[in-house]
């Protein structure tokens, strides 16, 4: 862990200027060809999820098979990941063998993160042993609403080390942290102390994902990239349900970051309820007509 961490010192965001801007992408249609390739590229880019309480193997296994194959048509890709509970990885792992669908868990005790930082690792590790490549943690709001930034560093880079090769998603929960300016500079500290990705939202939090939000965090990742020429990946997560809106993220990234990052490898939607809407949409460019949703599953 780190003896001492310089905090950044951000630019502070207009909130006017990142509503409006927002706002603007809103507005945006993309419409046959490319609309068809953007419902592709964003199967490809979900995190399927599942994070409720009533989770069982057999819905586990559900989702995964899901996962695997969105629908009978051919030319899906796959979802990016299937993203559970600690305990559902074992299960994950058998049902996604022979894929590259990655295994994401969320961690830490999310989604309140309230336990000694000795127990948050403990908990990674044990994921990680058990065949999770994708770690989403979630930060100390309560510490960072204190001040208490060093000790958010050190809790994020103790949990990037204990994750090893696996990739680390730091959510912020901005639903909780008040300000722009409180995401721009969590977004940077997370960043700062390690993180692959950086994540909005738990999804058991209101306000959820929302477009202003992932644009103060798009430009804390561009401003960093043109520093230091390392990419982060960036996943809103909670609330994001209909096609239409995920294409305008998509068009909200390309503008912000450029094509690098309109790759699964960057970019990611937390989501349990968006695939379904993306299947719909996709079956009507393809027939010209609805697909009933009663013929797609629920998880």
């Amino acid at each position: 862990m780190a003896n001492s961490y310089d905090v950044p010192r951000v630019p502070s965001v207009d909130k006017i200027a990142a509503d409006e801007r927002a706002a603007k992408f809103k507005t945006r249609s993309i419409k046959k060809e490319a609309k068809l390739k953007g419902l592709k590229l964003v199967i490809s880019m979900i995190d399927l999820t599942t994070l409720e309480g009533q989770d069982t193997p057999g819905k586990v296994r559900m989702l995964c098979r899901k996962a695997r194959r969105p629908m009978l048509q051919e030319g899906l890709p796959t979802v990016g990941a299937v993203c559970v509970y600690p305990p559902m990885v074992p299960v994950a792992v058998e049902e996604l063998k022979g894929t590259d669908i990655n295994i994401a868990a969320v961690a830490t005790y999310f989604p309140s993160g309230q336990a000694g930082l000795g127990e948050r690792i403990d908990e990674v590790k044990r994921t990680v042993e058990a065949g999770a490549n994708e770690i989403d943690m979630v930060i100390s709001r309560g510490a960072f609403l204190a001040g208490e930034y060093t000790r958010i560093y050190d809790e994020v880079a103790a949990t990037k080390e204990a994750c090893g090769d696996a990739h680390l998603k730091v959510i912020l929960e901005t639903g909780e942290l008040q300000t722009y300016d409180n995401v721009r500079l969590a977004s940077q500290i997370a960043i700062d102390a390690g993180a692959d990705f950086i994540k909005t939202s738990t999804g058991k939090v209101s306000p959820k994902a929302t477009m202003p939000v992932t644009l103060v965090m798009l430009e804390t990742i561009r401003d960093h990239f043109l520093k230091t020429g390392q990419m982060v990946g960036m996943k809103p997560a909670g609330g994001i349900s209909s096609a239409k809106l995920a294409l305008r993220y998509l068009a909200m990234v390309k503008e912000t970051l450029g094509d690098a990052w309109l790759d699964p490898d960057w970019f990611r939607f937390g989501a349990s309820s968006l695939l379904n809407d993306v299947l719909m949409q996709i079956e009507k460019q393809r027939t010209g007509r609805y697909h009933s949703e009663r013929y797609l599953s629920i998880s």
